[in-house]
């Protein structure tokens, strides 16, 4: 049986895009952009144009709604050019080619036949391969009722598809047009949808649904994206953890502190996740530090992601402890990223830590704190979810995963998580400080390990100048 000969696409330009629709778009096809205004539309729409100039092509901008100046104006904040672009710049409620001076008024059907004439003699006299069309709203507009702007639609598309044009159509979506039941989304090849929400506090929240592609197994639902100065309009695909294959046979990661990783039976397993949970005070940084300085000094690669410490912070606190780290980071074997949690969405995040195990094999990585992440994030629940499937990911990859839980009160006070997040660790640390004959004393209980045995015994841990020791807990004997 013969294979299926792909269809031939075309690049979308737009970052991370192309990797839901598996390659781009089918070739000589109509395709709707559909978002409110300040979506991103027009940026995405200028990324394709750019794309086709790149690939060669000829690309044509027919612009119902923003004048070439404005175009423009979008293209030189992002630091571009619209050179190798035709802008036609028409009017759907003014007469064209000095019509107007037929009749003061005008109708509809006047109006929408000089706007189609227009368009249809740009495309005939430059014969492009690629054409953005802004915006459906005009047109909507003009015709006045849904099955006139069904029929041009219809119409607009047969045109282009004996053309052989690749054709993008923005649309501002409007409540009305959805409780009239137009529907054109089933006239396109396929719907592509910009969401934009704002939340109570921090940056705008953007998103991105292919709603539609004929014949194309797209990854469906909901994925991050941003405008971003210079690059556009970019798209952080939902991480696939069935992407990740590790062929290498788990291994053991040890801590550098033998007392330590006997408590885990002889150390952590590679291609795990490890919850380290505590109070302020308890040594979870610490913890994570001693790993990742381990892991260093086998020459293996490390990934520090940062949400509530400073990075300054981080390298004095390992310092005091004996563990130089700094040189490690300039080397470039400790990768260290520093976020602003009000700046990053979960996709974004995924991808980056993605593409950091990708491209330097990373051995440890570190999320130092999971609870910071999660505090900046207006939806907790799908982080939790957008975190597993990261976690799955790491852990096909071999990677051991030291996520740093942070729990309230203070002195076993009210201790508490504010979201359950125990079912996703393969192991669990627990740190806990008490109260004990006037002094403060830090434990440290292995309370889960999936794989092996592991040590149930209470062990108290001491962080001194000259580096970390595990000892056994013995209550101080009573005067």
């Amino acid at each position: 049986m013969s294979k299926r000969k792909a269809q031939p696409v075309v690049a979308t330009g737009v970052a991370g895009l192309d990797e839901i629709l598996r390659g781009g778009l089918p070739a000589s096809n109509l395709y709707m952009l559909q978002g409110a205004p300040g979506a991103g539309k027009t940026t995405a729409a200028l990324q394709f144009l750019r794309a086709g100039v790149e690939a060669g092509e000829r690309c044509i901008y027919v612009s119902l709604s923003q004048t070439a100046a404005e175009l423009k104006s979008i293209a030189l904040s992002h630091g571009w050019t619209l050179d190798g672009i035709r802008i036609e710049e028409l009017s759907a409620s003014d007469a064209v080619n000095g019509a107007a001076d037929q009749t003061i008024f005008q109708t509809a059907e006047l109006r929408l036949d000089e706007t189609r004439q227009a368009i249809e003699l740009a495309i005939e006299e430059h014969k492009p391969h690629r054409l953005v069309y802004d915006s459906l709203l005009e047109i909507r507009l003009i015709t006045g009722d849904t099955p006139r702007f069904r029929r041009e639609l219809l119409g607009f598309k047969a045109f282009l598809a004996q053309r052989k044009v690749v054709a993008l159509l923005l649309d501002t979506q409007t409540n009305e047009a959805a409780l009239n039941g137009e529907e054109v989304e089933g006239i396109a090849h396929g719907v592509i949808r910009f969401d934009k929400s704002l939340q109570d506090y921090g940056s705008v929240r953007r998103r991105i649904e292919v709603s539609k592609m004929r014949g194309v197994p797209i990854a469906d639902g909901y994925h991050d994206m941003a405008i971003r100065e210079g690059e556009g309009v970019v798209v952080f695909p939902r991480i696939v953890p069935g992407e990740a294959v590790d062929s290498r046979k788990p291994q053991l990661i040890k801590s550098g502190v033998d007392a330590l990783d006997d408590m885990f039976g002889g150390g952590q397993e590679s291609g795990t996740t490890t919850l380290v949970i505590g109070q302020s005070g308890t040594g979870k940084s610490t913890m994570a530090s001693l790993y990742s300085t381990a892991a260093l000094k086998r020459g293996e690669t490390v990934a520090l992601f940062l949400f509530e410490e400073r990075l300054e912070t981080f390298f004095r606190r390992s310092e005091g402890l004996g563990m130089d780290l700094r040189q490690f980071h300039q080397d470039g074997q400790l990768i260290i990223r520093d976020f602003n949690p009000n700046e990053i969405s979960p996709g974004e995040f995924a991808q980056i830590a993605q593409s950091i195990v990708k491209d330097f094999k990373t051995r440890v990585v570190v999320i130092d704190s999971f609870t910071g992440y999660l505090n900046s994030l207006p939806h907790r629940d799908k982080a939790v979810r957008d975190i597993q499937s990261l976690l799955k990911y790491l852990a096909r990859s071999g990677v051991l995963t030291m996520l740093i839980v942070a729990q309230h009160g203070l002195l076993g006070q009210n201790v508490g998580i504010d979201v359950d997040v125990s079912f996703l660790g393969d192991t669990v640390l627990l740190l806990r400080i008490m109260e004990d004959d006037g002094r403060l004393r830090r434990n440290i209980t292995v309370v889960k390990k999936r794989h092996g045995p592991h040590d149930l015994n209470v062990h108290e841990l001491l962080i001194e100048s000259d580096g970390v020791k595990v000892v056994p807990f013995n209550p101080l004997p009573t005067p």
